[in-house]
């Protein structure tokens, strides 16, 4: 009886002890803690913008630290109206569809541009990306034009979209007929995309030639790939492969190796054609097994870079990767693909890539890099890699959620 008079005693004290505790508040978890600062950093940044009175679309940092805005024709327009989109997505919140609304119908005339191929980006990743949350039947219009615009670069002797105008600019100076660069995987996506929603087959069959002359042509035999091919107009032939923006004609520039991979998936995905997510994976095991790769998977901006370790890393094409990655988990059984961008994605949200808030120009990640043969955007922000970090973001949450992929509209494809 006296065992059971003290058990009781120290029961209730144990509870009258708890009782004067300070209550302590469930830490958040992963997904929220992200979610928490891209709001916190996008609330700063756009309150910046609504001020102004302007439609600005912030891009980057100068080097005085200064916020860099780029006019509608910019090849990155479409990634500011995009992570709206995914802000919407990731919250909810009204506030972020009306933004995502007027920043991305600023892009209108985009979709009648034809002199470089980046209309992909431009408008796949604003209207496509808001087309599918929210399903505007104007959006579907704008897509498909922009898709005839984007077709009007294909080359039929090549059988490839071309990818910048070999007379203008700096371009102009390298001797180019028909330059294709890598980065152009990332705009078939528009293109597959039209023919779901017109239900035109060309734009379709365009894709497929490009990304089959692009496995042909842009990869050397250890997977990882080219960033330049030139054809000749005349008979498609290769007239050379060289660099832009990595470090030398035969390196592994970073960023060009995670379109390789993001943009090979997004083919199988429409296509279900083995051979490229074959593609897909052959250039993502070039990456993960070069053994200039470091242990967080966040890639030096070129793995051959001569001053490693002593070079920029490159976070953009690590949130590029992961966002990929995702997808290719669902594709590949067995292999858990998700482990990895999981790995991927923790570094990125750590101090080490992760802005503070009110910091980075108000941008999600910090260290990626632009072009540093051009002298440009070294060790940066840039707001590509803040997208596909928030893409990455969304795919995780599905995966875990046992939700069906949501970055498709319409299920039956045309071909």
């Amino acid at each position: 009886m006296k065992i059971k008079n003290h058990l009781g005693i120290a029961a209730l004290a144990a509870v009258a002890l708890a009782a004067c505790q300070p209550k302590q508040e469930a830490k958040p978890d992963f997904l929220t803690e992200e979610i928490n600062n891209i709001v916190a950093q996008h609330t700063i940044q756009t309150d910046i913008i609504e001020k102004s009175g302007k439609c600005l679309n912030p891009r980057t940092l100068d080097t005085l630290g200064n916020i860099v805005y780029v006019p509608i024709d910019d090849w990155t327009s479409g990634f500011f109206p995009g992570s709206m989109w995914l802000d919407y997505d990731l919250t909810k919140d009204e506030k972020w569809k009306n933004l995502a609304e007027k920043y991305t119908e600023a892009l209108d005339s985009v979709k009648y541009l034809k002199w470089h191929h980046d209309v992909g980006f431009m408008i796949g990743c604003s209207y496509l990306t808001g087309y599918r949350l929210c399903g505007q039947p104007e959006y579907k219009d704008v897509i498909v034009e922009a898709a005839k615009s984007l077709s009007t670069r294909f080359r039929p002797n090549a059988g490839v979209i071309q990818s910048w105008d070999a007379d203008r600019g700096w371009q102009g100076k390298r001797g180019w007929e028909c330059p294709v660069i890598i980065d152009n995987m990332m705009n078939l996506e528009l293109l597959f995309e039209a023919t779901r929603l017109s239900g035109d087959s060309t734009f379709h069959k365009i894709a497929v030639s490009h990304a089959d002359q692009t496995m042909k042509n842009h990869f050397r035999a250890d997977n990882s790939c080219y960033h330049v091919v030139d054809y000749a107009l005349k008979d498609g032939s290769v007239r050379s492969r060289q660099t832009a923006q990595g470090y030398a004609h035969e390196s592994a520039w970073a960023r060009g190796q995670a379109w390789a991979i993001y943009g090979f998936t997004t083919c199988y995905r429409y296509t279900h054609d083995q051979r490229y997510l074959d593609q897909a994976e052959k250039t993502l095991n070039f990456y993960l097994t070069d053994k200039n790769l470091p242990k967080d998977l966040i890639p030096y901006w070129d793995f051959d870079a001569p001053k490693i370790p002593n070079e920029p890393r490159d976070a953009s094409a690590a949130a590029c990767i992961a966002s990929a990655l995702y997808e290719m988990d669902g594709y590949c059984q067995g292999k858990n693909y998700k482990a990895l961008a999981d790995t991927i994605v923790t570094h990125l949200a750590g101090p080490d890539y992760k802005a503070k808030v009110g910091e980075n120009g108000n941008f999600i990640l910090m260290h990626s890099v632009g072009s540093i043969p051009h002298g440009q955007e070294i060790d940066v922000p840039l707001n590509y890699a803040d997208y596909y970090y928030e893409e990455a973001l969304i795919r995780k949450r599905d995966l875990e959620n046992n939700q069906p992929f949501s970055f498709v509209t319409e299920k039956d494809s045309v071909q």
